[in-house]
């Protein structure tokens, strides 16, 4: 059962990169950075979609790490965006 549910959660996740990645493509916008919070509002989106309401399982409090990461990602692409829209000599 478990092993299912992983399965789904992989799968989900996976078709949502692929099609951030074909959304991307053919808007010609893609990026690292941009596919990057897609893929992470996508992974963000399927954790809370995927929950289990009772019981959750251990290799669901692992994702935590996994969100962590992805968070402190997100704020080092936003501290970039922001530095690169700075005029020189602000900071």
């Amino acid at each position: 059962m478990a092993t299912r549910r992983r399965t789904q959660f992989v799968h989900a996740t996976i078709a949502w990169q692929l099609a951030a990645t074909l959304v991307l493509v053919g808007l010609d916008a893609l990026t690292t950075e941009l596919f990057f919070v897609v893929s992470l509002i996508g992974f963000l989106v399927v954790v809370e979609l995927t929950a289990p309401l009772n019981v959750q399982p251990v290799w669901r409090r692992r994702l935590r790490w996994l969100i962590l990461i992805g968070l402190v990602g997100f704020a080092y692409v936003v501290v970039q965006r922001i530095l690169a829209i700075l005029p020189p000599g602000v900071i």
